[in-house]
């Protein structure tokens, strides 16, 4: 699985530290499921990963409004659809539907992967051509 370099070299170091954060977070919960985990635990790697996301998408949002980001809609639907996923998947498992969890958490990795290497590289280009 590739690092945060091969997908966003050059960017803004913290926007770079919460990517690895979360990729991790994405990682962790792929393994757990294909490793038929414990139930609680994945359930509890499903909130942490909810949350970071979230606190993520709002720190990447404000400072898309700051910098009058011209692609900030579309940039911010691709944030709310990883969050509907991911509440969708910790919905299912918390009703015990926990079977699709590892095909859909490694959608949303590839998903996540090419949002950083898509939108996220154009928006750190953006402020780094706009300072």
């Amino acid at each position: 699985m590739p690092g945060i370099t091969d997908f966003n070299t050059a960017a803004n170091a913290d926007t770079d530290r919460e990517h690895e954060v979360q990729l991790g977070l994405m990682r962790t919960l792929c393994t757990a499921a294909s490793e038929n985990r414990d139930s609680a635990v994945v359930g509890e790697i499903l909130q942490r990963l909810i949350a970071y996301s979230e606190a993520h998408f709002v720190s990447e949002e404000l400072l898309m409004r700051l910098k009058s980001y011209d692609d900030y809609e579309d940039h911010v639907e691709d944030h709310a659809q990883m969050l509907d996923t991911l509440r969708d998947i910790a919905a299912d498992h918390a009703t015990g539907d926990s079977a699709l969890i590892e095909g859909h958490a490694a959608a949303l990795l590839a998903f996540i992967g090419k949002h950083i290497a898509t939108r996220d590289r154009r928006f750190a280009d953006y402020v780094r051509n706009n300072l």
